[in-house]
């Protein structure tokens, strides 16, 4: 598994970074903003080896072209994206060695069509997977489909249990709210509600989650549930017949919550 540091960015971005056991050298994921990056590695006497880029979005590109430039650092991301600062194109069931590490690529269209996730299979797993599935959550679907996001959340669902998730920003509160309307009677979301409070009391990321947590109170993750679908019907004023058709249902709810 990699040492894995978040680098605080913008309002609630992370920023995180991959290290290499072998020497002062590491990857970021998704730098949306250089000027963080760069002090992280010059208080720290790092060089940066390597960029991750999940999807297009600004704030996960943003600092990517002045980085890969001033360290020579190649820039993996997706094949068919907009943004054009991608070096290492990836497609769908591609891996490659970090660090000694294998990381292996996940096509997740969904909160954007190029979007793509990193899988690392050690122990524990690590799942490096931006905008997509969060804690307690998942991201808007601002290009593609409920279809895509539930086939994105079925893939996540076959990871192991104690998968770390990595994702790129700090909405776990607002999330878990949610999420406690969708199911109030289930505690394990109210159990993650009071760490997840007590940990920004503290001024602590929430990050990592964790698969098997997420299995527990991400709403977006058990709309194969009888109590989410029934919720979801609910709010939407009409029966609703499967697991696509809830999870559009609560992305919607979530939308305007």
């Amino acid at each position: 598994m990699f040492q894995v540091t978040p680098i605080p960015a913008f309002n609630d971005n992370y920023i995180w970074t991959l290290a290499d056991p072998a020497g002062p050298r590491v990857a970021v994921v998704d730098p949306g903003d250089a000027a963080p990056v760069r002090r992280y590695l010059e208080q720290r006497g790092l060089t940066l080896a390597a960029i991750l880029v999940t999807h297009h979005h600004p704030d996960h590109t943003g600092g990517v072209t002045e980085l890969a430039r001033e360290f020579a650092a190649p820039v993996y991301g997706p094949a068919q994206s907009p943004f054009k600062g991608v070096d290492r194109p990836l497609n769908d069931g591609d891996s490659f060695e970090l660090f000694g590490q294998t990381l292996a690529v996940r096509e997740v269209p969904a909160h954007t069509l190029d979007h793509i996730s990193y899988f690392n299979a050690g122990e524990p797993s690590q799942l490096f997977c931006g905008d997509t599935l969060f804690l307690a959550g998942c991201g808007r679907l601002f290009e593609g489909t409920a279809a895509q996001m539930q086939r994105a959340m079925d893939y996540f669902r076959t990871l192991p249990d104690d998968t770390e998730i990595y994702c790129t920003h700090e909405y776990s509160l607002s999330n878990l709210a949610f999420a406690a309307a969708v199911e109030p009677e289930n505690d394990a979301i109210r159990d993650a509600l009071e760490r997840c409070r007590n940990l920004r009391d503290q001024h602590l990321p929430t990050l990592p989650s964790h698969i098997g947590s997420e299995k527990q109170i991400n709403p977006f993750m058990r709309t194969h549930l009888d109590s989410v679908r029934e919720s979801a019907s609910r709010h939407a004023s009409k029966a609703l017949s499967g697991p696509v058709e809830t999870l559009a249902a609560i992305r919607e709810w979530k939308n305007q919550y």
